[in-house]
């Protein structure tokens, strides 16, 4: 795997010429560290030890939303056995930064391999994830040889914080849509110094990761995506060339969609809800029910897992900017687009299953798809070693 680079890493204003301070006011990188005060993980936990739950739907069943046994066990785990500092400890094994994008701040994790032939990956996280998704898979990525892999599969690695969610605030302004997510993250590739790179992302960053392949800016090596959100268009000739297994994947389709209802709140009125993830975290956990894929029963991600994730939204209060992104979409009065640039596709079985005549339609260049019988959404997290094991192979052959 080999890949371009400029000889210039990050620069801060201090090593810059006069002639030239203010344009770097705004590319200065910083670093940053995750350091939670005290007090707000206290006020976490008294919230949670005072928890008032609803009363149960009938059988409380997950078909009326996030039950009340399930949530009366996280909220006891919550507060007698979960460590905020032993997961923050974790974050900061890695090296964090800051820099302004457009006006906007943008929190990264930016972690070079000791390969020199190591290609740079730029990793969009989840909804309602966050960089954490990918926390498992920077050793593999960075250092292949000691996870069974090959040194000519590195990758150096960054992790962006999409506007409004985590770090990368306060959102400034509206208007972050993904098309927008993808043009600030060249200009962060380009920032860091690469020439070349890929991309990857699992739903919210699965959609940028595509919007890259379409910008397929200069030196772009490809989108490796875990879903293409391609529909059926109305035209009964499309279900003509379908499979019995495309047909079960209509069905789950079905499925995901009636549960999906949080879609609908965040894409029409995302601060009605986010008032109430803003001050209940245990709202937070109900309306992050989509880490247990609805309650069905196949989600593999752990207590610790998923209460990592709701814990960062509550203590950076983003409940309702990270949804906000529901609604950019729905009003950005975008066309669909055609993308023709390299992208790649790794379908995980208990997960939106991508329908493969579709995506051919709506991606012209689709040169790799891969099948996986465990794995869910969130499969960086639940199988880390077979997503990890899948970018190898997909950026390992470029053609």
């Amino acid at each position: 795997m080999t890949t371009q680079q400029s000889t210039s890493g990050p620069q801060s204003a201090d090593n810059q010429s006069a002639d030239n301070q203010s344009a770097d006011q705004t590319s200065t990188i910083r670093p940053f560290r995750v350091e939670i005060p005290q007090a707000d993980l206290d006020d976490l936990r008294d919230r949670v030890a005072r928890t008032r739950l609803a009363a149960p739907a009938p059988g409380d069943s997950w078909d009326y939303g996030t039950t009340e046994a399930y949530l009366s066990d996280m909220v006891a785990h919550w507060r007698d056995s979960f460590d905020w500092r032993t997961e923050e400890a974790r974050m900061n094994e890695f090296p964090h930064f800051l820099t302004e994008i457009e006006g906007q701040t943008v929190h990264f994790l930016h972690v070079r391999s000791a390969e020199p032939t190591a290609a740079p990956l730029v990793l969009t996280h989840s909804y309602p994830g966050s960089f954490v998704d990918f926390l498992d898979m920077i050793g593999p990525l960075t250092d292949p040889v000691a996870h069974g892999g090959r040194a000519e599969d590195a990758f150096h690695v960054v992790i962006p914080s999409i506007p409004g969610f985590g770090f990368s605030t306060p959102l400034v302004e509206g208007g972050w849509t993904m098309k927008r997510v993808a043009r600030a993250w060249d200009v962060l590739m380009r920032r860091l110094g690469y020439d070349s790179y890929g991309a990857h992302g699992s739903d919210t960053g699965a959609n940028v990761s595509r919007e890259l392949a379409i910008l397929n800016p200069d030196g772009f090596l490809g989108a490796h995506v875990l879903q293409l959100f391609s529909f059926p268009s109305g035209d009964p000739a499309e279900f003509a060339s379908l499979t019995p297994k495309d047909h079960q994947a209509l069905e789950f389709l079905g499925w995901f969609q009636q549960r999906a209802g949080f879609a609908a709140a965040n894409g029409s009125r995302p601060q009605t809800v986010g008032a109430g993830l803003a001050d209940s975290p245990v709202a937070q956990l109900a309306w992050s029910e989509l880490f247990e894929n609805f309650g069905n029963g196949t989600s593999l991600m752990t207590r610790d897992q998923v209460l990592t994730q709701v814990s960062l939204y509550w203590l950076t209060n983003t409940g309702a900017t990270a949804s906000r992104f529901y609604y950019e979409e729905a009003r950005a009065g975008q066309e669909p687009v055609v993308n023709e640039g390299r992208i790649g596709v790794a379908v995980f079985a208990d997960d939106f299953l991508t329908i493969r005549p579709f995506a051919e339609r709506d991606n012209t260049n689709l040169v790799h798809w891969s099948e996986f019988e465990t794995g869910g959404h969130f499969a960086a997290m639940e199988v880390p070693d077979q997503v990890a094991g899948d970018l190898r192979t997909f950026f390992g052959d470029r053609g």
